[in-house]
């Protein structure tokens, strides 16, 4: 068995990276393509997360105009697909770096994200749950492959992690499941139970009245999207690798923004091309890179895996634990 000090670990950094974004590109039919890391806030194009978080903002002074920092790519995917021309079946990945400085810094928890930002041109028939489950499973045939690739690079060096197949479950049925649970507490009852589950329909009210999670309400639709969440064993807890789901038609996007109290966003570019019919009907989401090292690598910080920023407070509770920060 080797051991895993910080140049051994980045070697393995790239090793993994490299791996699974070409296993994911090949499984969905992806093309690298290069991608903004600041948009103009005005277009629309900018992803507003769960509707609370502030994107970093900064004045071009020279030119009269402000932009962003990327929160994600979810929006740009949508008319990127359209703008190089993307047939049925066809599709795009980027290396999305970004940050989120409304982020509460913790083991999983940084406010640099990197991630892999992905989205697939489908036909309108092809939106509903049985398509959106196909792609998750070739997603999750990705990862296995990871994990088998970097054992046989580094035998016995890591556990098996993975089972044979990812679980689906609604955010409904898991309320259901566990009633007086709250939903961080059922997200680590089911992903305990079945180590790998992807969650779907997050976004609007359960039954109970609350959400299970808040997502932005003009992207993806809240009926045909989900999370992929891994347990994780060095941490006793799920970590969720990915965010994903089928986006947003005429009709969800007027629902959603309706239901939000966000309808002041319809005069903005993005939401005038979706109900003109001059995009796409899309799928798409975004994986974690970072959090895919962490996970296979076994490691019991994110900062372990990037270079980021941390508190004076976290930086000595790493070194009193042996923990590398990066």
């Amino acid at each position: 068995m080797q051991d895993f000090n910080i140049r051994l670990t980045q070697v393995a950094i790239k090793q993994i990276k490299d791996y699974f974004q070409v296993a994911l590109a090949t499984s969905l039919n992806l093309t690298r393509v290069s991608a903004p890391l600041f948009v103009r806030p005005e277009t629309g194009l900018n992803d507003n997360l769960s509707g609370v978080e502030i994107p970093v903002k900064f004045q071009l002074s020279r030119y009269g105009f402000s932009v962003e920092i990327v929160q994600s790519l979810a929006k740009w995917k949508r008319d990127a697909l359209n703008k190089y021309g993307f047939d049925y079946g066809e599709g795009l990945y980027a290396d999305m770096d970004a940050i989120r400085k409304d982020e509460e810094l913790d083991a999983l928890h940084s406010i640099y994200v990197d991630q892999w930002d992905w989205e697939l041109r489908i036909r309108k028939e092809q939106r509903n749950l049985e398509f959106l489950k196909g792609v998750v499973e070739k997603i999750y045939l990705a990862f296995k492959n990871t994990e088998i690739y970097l054992n046989d690079i580094y035998p016995g060096a890591f556990s098996e992690k993975l089972p044979e197949e990812i679980a689906f479950i609604s955010s409904q049925e898991l309320e259901n499941l566990y009633p007086k649970l709250t939903p961080v507490e059922r997200e680590e009852a089911i992903t305990r139970l079945y180590r790998a589950v992807f969650i779907h329909g997050i976004g609007d009210l359960l039954e109970s009245g609350q959400k299970h999670d808040g997502r932005s309400p003009d992207y993806d639709d809240w009926m045909l999207n989900g999370d992929i969440l891994f347990w994780n064993p060095v941490l006793e807890c799920p970590v969720e690798l990915s965010s994903m789901g089928i986006r947003v038609d005429e009709i969800s996007l007027l629902e959603q923004l309706e239901k939000s109290g966000t309808m002041d966003r319809i005069s903005q570019k993005y939401h005038q091309d979706l109900l003109g019919g001059r995009l796409p009907y899309t799928i798409g989401g975004g994986i974690g890179q970072s959090r895919i090292c962490m996970y296979f690598l076994e490691k019991r910080h994110i900062g372990e895996v990037q270079s980021s920023i941390w508190s004076d407070e976290i930086i000595k509770e790493c070194s009193e634990k042996n923990i590398h920060l990066l």
